[in-house]
């Protein structure tokens, strides 16, 4: 083996090795710093918030089965949000019920 190919396959050697490092870093790092940084409480704090108002919209409004349009908009924009979040399937069901109330 020529010198030029050895010191190819060192550079060969040391690229895997880092790829390997940094890929174990990754999927390391992002748990790691959601733990420090409390997001994981972040997220269940709003998503708390996102089913409050949801619920509260659709037990003001399930008597007469309408809504009005920023309402709808709102329920939308949380409910997508609370998905996003990893929200819970009691949401869906409400969710689906509202979309077919009247909008006034």
């Amino acid at each position: 083996m020529s010198p030029v190919e050895e010191i190819f396959t060192v550079i060969v050697g040391y690229a895997r090795d880092i790829s390997a490092i940094v890929t174990c870093a990754v999927m390391l790092i992002r748990p790691l710093r959601e733990k420090i940084l409390g997001l994981e409480s972040l997220r269940e704090g709003l998503r708390c918030l996102l089913r409050a108002e949801i619920v509260r919209i659709y037990y003001r409004h399930n008597d007469d089965k309408k809504l009005k349009e920023f309402e709808y908009k709102t329920i939308q924009a949380c409910y997508y949000a609370y998905k996003a979040l990893k929200g819970n399937s009691f949401i869906d069901h409400i969710y689906k019920e509202m979309e077919e109330w009247e909008i006034i």
